[in-house]
């Protein structure tokens, strides 16, 4: 569901506490905040934002430049696929620029007559937050100008018109023209929009890019694609299904969870110590992570812990957790009565009880005295570093998440000691 975000009279507030005003010609007049937050074809000679930073403050006239080059609306030698690397690796190698990037993408997608150049702002933005999100404190900003073109197709479009209008009617003969473009190059702003309000909301709450190594080309090629076709990661398990329908249509189960699943059995993980618990390098998982939503498994791989990380991360970023929201009170309440937490997996969609029966078979393994004795991971440890990804406490409370916890790894923990699976293996 989609929470009303924050007022435009709250957004023209905080516009106005926080922009950095800008002054033109000989009398240094200062710029309006409308059109501070309009498309502007020259380039800037300081933030948008207000900073201290003088770092902050050179790189983000740079970065204005690469925005426009990325938008067709700068010459520049690079391809797009590089001038996307070069902008999202500055921000994510320097927290400070990150707010900027994404003012100065609000700037650029507002009054802008072009459409092609329109589409690619929004392009860039819905990259960018495939690998970092704003701040807190410039996230409802963002929030509210995206929530504005969630459903604006036919708006934009006329605005695009009337604003070519206004321009032509003004502009003399010997001043040169823009190139002006109306037709539809690009998507729909409504399905970059669309998919940015995904996006910001999830970005959020997990954080973008993790690691020590670099954006790469792959990742921005992939961020690009995301917004067309979903990523296994971070959708419902429904979409996810419809996904692998032409490629495995007599699957059950996510060809994902059961490759990454196979992958920790194939390399030992049942005879690895710590399991689950240790993580594995977190730019081997990135990579993996690439190629999985490729549908691809690499034949290189050595370690358990990178693919039982990336399922972890599976389990942990689906849109809706394995079990439903509607169902998790029942889980706490039942979650020291086995014949009652059984009953709980009953009653959940088809697809939902698969994949958790699927994840209980799987734990079940690593349950097995003779492999606990390898792992050092028993049930209740198992249970511990499982739960989290299966249940989701809605409480901002922190007596209720603390008192919750234990109530979910218990009724995990019961699922794993008593939750008959044998049919499983005929499913696989």
């Amino acid at each position: 569901t989609l929470r009303k975000p924050i007022s435009q009279s709250s957004m023209a507030d905080w516009a106005s506490k926080n922009l950095n005003m800008h002054t033109q010609g000989i009398f240094r007049r200062r710029i309006s905040i409308s059109n501070m937050l309009s498309w502007n074809g020259g380039s800037i000679k300081k933030p948008m934002l207000i900073t201290s930073n003088r770092t902050i403050k050179k790189e983000a006239c740079e970065m204005f430049k690469l925005v426009q080059s990325y938008m067709g609306d700068r010459q520049t030698r690079m391809d797009r696929n590089h001038v996307a690397l070069v902008t999202v690796t500055k921000c994510w190698s320097m927290q400070g620029l990150r707010d900027e990037l994404y003012i100065q993408l609000i700037r650029q997608t507002t009054d802008n007559t072009c459409y092609r150049s329109l589409a690619w702002g929004w392009e860039l933005m819905a990259i960018s937050l495939a690998f970092f999100s704003p701040s807190p404190k410039f996230q409802s900003y963002l929030e509210g100008y995206i929530y504005r073109h969630l459903d604006s197709d036919e708006k934009i479009a006329q605005h695009i018109k009337e604003l070519v209008d206004l321009k032509n009617k003004k502009i003399t003969k010997s001043r040169k023209k823009r190139k002006q473009n109306t037709e539809d190059e690009g998507l729909p702003i409504s399905t970059y929009a669309k998919y940015c309000y995904r996006k910001l909301q999830k970005v959020a709450v997990t954080g973008g890019k993790k690691g020590l190594r670099k954006p790469t080309v792959e990742e921005i090629t992939h961020a690009r694609n995301a917004i067309l076709t979903p990523s296994l990661f971070g959708s419902s398990l429904e979409e996810i299904m419809l996904r692998q329908q032409s490629m495995y249509p007599g699957n059950k189960l996510p060809w994902v969870q059961t490759q990454l699943s196979q992958q920790v059995l194939a390399l030992g993980g049942e005879q690895t110590e710590g399991i689950f618990r240790i993580p594995g390098d977190i730019d081997e998982v990135n990579a993996l992570k690439l190629q999985v939503d490729q549908w691809k498994i690499p034949n290189n791989l050595s370690d358990p812990n990178i693919p039982a990380s990336l399922l972890k991360l599976w389990y942990r970023e689906l849109e809706e957790p394995v079990i439903p929201q509607q169902f998790y009170k029942e889980c706490i309440n039942n979650y020291e009565n086995p014949d009652a937490a059984v009953a709980v997996v009953q009653l959940l969609p088809e697809l939902n009880r698969l994949v958790l029966c699927y994840l209980i078979h799987f734990l079940q393994i690593f349950a097995q005295p003779s492999n606990v004795g390898r792992t050092k991971m028993d049930v209740n440890n198992l249970a511990m570093v499982m739960a989290p990804n299966c249940l989701r406490c809605q409480s901002d409370d922190p007596r209720i998440i603390f008192e919750n916890t234990r109530k979910e790894m218990s009724f995990l923990r019961m699922l794993i000691v008593h939750l008959d699976t044998s049919f499983i293996k005929g499913l696989v």
